[in-house]
């Protein structure tokens, strides 16, 4: 629908359109059909808060806390819930301190109350490779008027994949050297006399799934009693496994074998989620508003910047504020593409979420080491080359410089500006000197940014055990003091190779951040900030 016909409908008087909701097709996109009126659905609505958070959020905020002084007003909240009724929808949930509430209702009410038109298309996805069939809209988003403000962000409407899964696997010719997680946790000496008890740790996962004896058969294999792992339906999301190893169950099993193995004290949570916008957000959202709070989140889905809305970014920054907030750290992913993050466009991208500066970016490595011993020959960027893998990193094109990062020497983008560098840290990803897993039966070797997500989560609960006390955003305690060129405590600096359009050299790089970490003086920085 235009904007002149929207203006023409009695339905559309005193409307407003929402910022950031901009949708364009995908490429390749076709019409199928007109979407059924008739069809059910229910969509995610993201609220104001009552007031900003605060960037230097002085220690952990219980829910209640966070609900009370940075949650939805109980007053936009009835708002909302008057008009969606008033227009024949359903008010499913609300959510005061993550600040959703959930709206079911038909296509065509839903279409009518956000101002949009809804199609069923196919495209061929270029984060899968597959073609996908998806619920599709064009244009812009609108809101009644008494919504103005109040509703900022309205995720589910286009149900198309968001997000793929950042894991490359090996051809077993190609592997020069592979590493259990127990022995990575000796190169990166993770503190001795912690595994991860007393802790949680969530994975976010938009597909796939795990049956628990390959969970046994893996861990028992290490020696390990491994951890308790259960599966948390969202959205009507769950453990499906689908009996592929080079599918979405091979990052569902890399997640937990990677965090299970390194954290075996700790309680995994795994969230499944529809691989939407809406799916996605409501996932984080879930993990990170659990009580009791995870010490970690891990998250290994992602794609560049620029295939997300602004609202649905704006959105998930705002939810890792909210784990912030809450005491939890979330570790993401920095992408497997290199520089380009496999834009078409071939320029320079940073892959969302881990550019979100409420989000712990980790990028990649490839490593030769000793497994026996831990020792290290050598460490440099992951880079196999254009289509075979290489770290993702770079400079927000949407999110401005942190003041934490300040000091670290970022570089400027195209036309100037300086915006959040990605990554923070990094860890091994390389699938040649990647990590042995087993997916659905099957023993290989997988490696990607995928793999550092989950490692740096399981780190972080061992840090969080050894301090009795949550981290929240680690990045202000991490680049305290930072300057360019100079290497920050507790981490051993990556000096060697490019990810593109980006070199590493000494401190703090757009190819592997800061580093890799060396637990123990890691621990010995966080204790010094207490």
């Amino acid at each position: 629908m235009s904007e002149d016909e929207a203006a023409a409908t009695p339905e559309a008087v005193h409307r407003h359109t929402l910022p950031g909701s901009e949708r364009a097709p995908l490429p390749g996109a076709e019409k199928v059909a007109d979407l059924s009126g008739e069809e059910q659905i229910q969509v995610t609505l993201v609220l104001r808060r009552r007031a900003e958070l605060p960037e230097d959020l002085p220690g952990p905020l219980s829910r209640d806390e966070l609900a009370e002084r940075y949650g939805a007003d109980p007053a936009d909240i009835e708002a909302v819930t008057r008009t969606v009724r008033a227009a024949g929808g359903r008010v499913v949930s609300a959510d005061p301190a993550s600040r959703r509430v959930l709206v079911g209702g038909s296509a065509s009410i839903l279409q009518t109350l956000f101002g949009t038109r809804l199609e069923v298309a196919t495209a061929p996805d270029r984060l899968s490779g597959r073609e996908v069939r998806y619920r599709a809209r064009e244009g812009t988003l609108s809101v009644p008027g008494d919504l103005q403000g109040v509703v900022t962000a309205v995720l589910g409407l286009d149900d198309r994949p968001q997000a793929r899964a950042r894991l490359q696997s090996a051809r077993a010719e190609a592997v020069s050297v592979s590493y259990t997680p127990p022995e990575l946790g000796k190169v990166y000496r993770f503190p001795v006399g912690t595994d991860g008890s007393g802790q949680r740790v969530a994975i976010i996962e938009l597909g796939g799934g795990f049956a628990q004896s390959d969970l046994d058969a893996y861990f028992s294999g290490l020696g390990l009693s491994g951890p308790k792992v259960t599966a948390v339906g969202v959205d009507g999301a769950d453990n499906q496994p689908g009996g592929d190893p080079n599918g979405a169950d091979g990052e569902v099993l890399l997640d937990i074998e990677v965090v299970g193995a390194l954290a075996p004290g700790a309680t995994v949570l795994v969230y499944f989620a529809p691989n939407t916008d809406a799916g996605f957000l409501d996932a984080v959202s879930d993990a990170a508003h659990a009580q009791p709070a995870p010490a970690a989140i891990s998250i290994s889905w992602g794609q560049s910047e620029d295939g997300w809305t602004g609202q649905a970014r704006q959105a998930m920054d705002a939810a890792f504020a909210d784990a912030a907030a809450l005491g939890v750290t979330v570790t993401a992913a920095a992408g497997d593409d290199g520089s380009t993050d496999r834009a078409t466009d071939q320029k320079a991208h940073c892959d969302f979420p881990a550019s979100s500066p409420h989000a712990l970016a980790c990028g990649g490595t490839s490593l030769q080491a000793d497994p026996a011993d831990g020792s290290v020959t050598s460490e440099v960027v992951w880079n196999n080359g254009t289509g075979r893998g290489a770290t993702g990193g770079g400079v927000s094109d949407t999110f401005p410089l942190p003041s934490w990062q300040r000091g670290a020497g970022v570089p400027a983008r195209a036309g100037g500006q300086i915006g959040r560098g990605v990554p923070d840290v990094s860890g091994d990803a390389d699938p040649r000197t990647g990590y042995d897993v087993l997916i659905d039966g099957t023993r290989t070797v997988i490696g990607g940014t995928s793999a550092v997500a989950p490692l740096w989560a399981a780190l972080t609960a061992r840090l969080v055990q050894a301090l009795g006390r949550p981290l929240g955003q680690m990045q202000p305690v991490l680049y305290a003091g930072v300057a360019a060129g100079v290497v920050q405590p507790g981490f051993r600096d990556i000096v060697t190779g490019s990810n593109g359009q980006y070199q590493a050299g000494a401190g703090w790089d757009a190819c592997t951040g800061l580093g890799v970490p060396d637990g123990d003086a890691l621990l010995a920085v966080l204790r010094g900030h207490a």
